[in-house]
């Protein structure tokens, strides 16, 4: 009996080292042209090298209780994109001007920079901006804030100080803007919904 277990055992232990041994990934046979390093994962004792495929972007086809809100909607998307542009150049005006007052710490040259910046601002206001509706005004004020992480009314208070902020403020709401308002992409779905299929990221990283 003693001779069969120890028999048995030995089988076992045998089997458990060829089962060690089959447990090693095949090794990879390269071609000529396998000249392209890349991460492999082991996949059931197979090495199996890891392919980035590109992002598949799945996109409903909306359907619209009424013609109503079909209008609605286009109107909605005509305003996005006739204020993007003006949200896109605000963002990154706005970021370069906080990276050259970084690289300065003479507050008469960041004076020079600010100024420079509210000029720009201002031509692009007076030959554009100043033509846009109220819900374009609207939009706009909302873009900006996601292009930027900031809300228009922060920007004038960083730049210009609380005053001339609470000036811009009052100015506003007099055509039924809030300058202080800011982006919920939950809250507007519809906007975020027209810029993801047009395939636009915001570029505040």
């Amino acid at each position: 009996m003693k001779f069969i277990g120890f028999l048995f055992l030995f089988c076992f232990s045998i089997m458990g080292s060829v089962q060690a041994q089959t447990d090693k990934p095949a090794p990879v046979t390269l071609g000529k042209n396998d000249t392209i390093k890349t991460a492999m994962t082991d996949l059931d004792g197979e090495l199996v090298p890891w392919i980035v495929t590109p992002e598949v972007k799945i996109v409903d086809t909306r359907i619209f209780a009424s013609d109503a809100d079909r209008m609605a909607y286009n109107r909605l998307r005509y305003n996005v994109f006739k204020v993007l542009p003006y949200a896109r150049f605000a963002g990154q005006r706005y970021r370069q001007l906080q990276r050259d007052l970084a690289l300065t710490g003479d507050k008469h040259k960041q004076k020079e920079l600010v100024a420079a910046c509210e000029n720009e601002i201002k031509a692009l206001f007076n030959k554009e901006i100043k033509n846009l509706t109220i819900s374009q005004g609207e939009v706009l004020i909302k873009l900006i804030d996601r292009e930027t992480g900031t809300t228009s009314y922060t920007m004038v208070k960083e730049l210009k100080g609380g005053f001339k902020a609470f000036m811009f403020q009052s100015v506003a709401s007099i055509f039924g803007h809030n300058l202080k308002e800011t982006y919920d992409p939950e809250e507007q779905k519809d906007i975020e919904a027209i810029l993801k299929q047009a395939g636009y990221n915001s570029t505040n990283n």
